[in-house]
């Protein structure tokens, strides 16, 4: 705390909150040592959870994990939707990319920047997160904690609560505005002490990690969105297109079109709400997903995409499987065989 004309007030320090236990942790131990927290939760588009949840959720509210954990321990948190700037950078990386299509650093750096400018529009003192020095090669060892800070304009400003006691003081630490004694010294990457710390605190309702919480760390993933970068171009990228990347089975018939084929009901569901601005297609006498096909079609594409929606469809055996096309209101039907392992193999992504 610090006294201005006579009035004691604390430090206020805005937080970054994943949903996930160690971004939980950080803001009550933040809290803890005497600073007024608040924290923001980045929307990129690129969320494996968020996007679950929207897919799954059909006519319900999406789930948010840092609404659940901010509400669980006590902490005000505003979302922020940072997803079409946030393209730029995942185009663009200056730092590179990790094993897939994952810029780390440069989206560390990224958000800093905008909690750095949100700190200074609400006149508070420092920016912390819940990393972990050692937990992460790419953006956690200690030279790139220092880099990392410094390209986000928070030299000396951004706290590591977990891993403080492994790293510099900070300027508020030396003020004496955060106590430093009530700060932690967790290392690497192991988990036990931060279970420890969420039993102490009884945080219970976080995100789990298995699994990873980013799209763009997946092969799958970012093998497709290469596909779609090299047929479209990186001007043309929507968020419909990275939201449509998590979703069914792609397969490139051309340069120019893409075909893509639910795997269940909830995906069917999702696929749907795009099939009045694209072709879509489905069996006409049998269960089977929805197909959305991705640019123009020419005519002799359509006995292909009818070969792909007969492929995954209950009547997938027989010889010939009759199918629906739908386009601004127009219905006409094609017969085909339903599509052989080769033909999948050759236009899968």
């Amino acid at each position: 705390m610090r006294a201005e004309d006579g009035v004691v007030r604390k430090a206020h320090g805005i937080g970054l909150l994943s949903g996930g236990l160690d971004s939980a942790l950080a803001a009550l131990v933040v809290r803890d040592a005497g600073a007024q927290v608040t924290c923001l939760h980045f929307f990129t588009g690129f969320c494996v959870t968020g996007h679950n949840s929207r897919v799954g959720r059909k006519n319900r509210p999406i789930a948010n994990h840092a609404l659940q954990v901010a509400a669980d321990i006590g902490i005000a948190v505003e979302l922020i939707d940072i997803s079409e700037e946030y393209l730029s950078v995942v185009m663009r990386p200056k730092h590179g990319y990790g094993a897939n299509m994952n810029p780390c650093v440069d989206c560390r750096i990224f958000m800093l920047r905008r909690a750095k400018a949100y700190m200074e529009k609400v006149g508070a003192d420092f920016v912390f997160t819940g990393e972990v020095v050692g937990q992460r090669r790419m953006t956690q060892t200690h030279a790139m904690c220092r880099l990392i800070a410094r390209e986000a304009g928070l030299k000396n400003r951004l706290l590591r609560p977990l891993s403080a006691k492994f790293l510099d003081p900070t300027d508020v630490e030396r003020a004496g505005l955060v106590d430093r004694e009530k700060l932690c010294r967790i290392h690497g990457r192991g988990r036990k002490q931060q279970l420890e710390l969420a039993a102490q605190y009884g945080v219970t309702g976080y995100m789990q990690p298995a699994g990873g919480c980013c799209f763009l760390t997946d092969e799958s993933y970012s093998r497709k969105l290469r596909d779609l970068l090299r047929a479209q171009g990186v001007e043309e990228l929507s968020m419909d297109d990275v939201y449509l990347l998590g979703v069914g089975r792609h397969f490139r018939l051309s340069p120019k079109l893409k075909v893509i084929v639910g795997r269940n009901e909830a995906e069917n569901n999702f696929l749907n709400h795009y099939a009045s601005d694209h072709v879509s297609a489905r069996a006409m006498a049998f269960n089977g997903p929805a197909v959305i096909v991705m640019g123009e079609p020419d005519p002799c594409s359509y006995a292909t995409i009818a070969s792909l929606a007969a492929r995954y469809c209950d009547g997938k055996q027989g010889s010939s499987v009759a199918v629906e096309f739908q386009r601004s209101g127009e219905r006409w039907s094609v017969e085909a065989t339903p599509a052989g392992e080769a033909l999948l193999e050759s236009l899968r992504i």
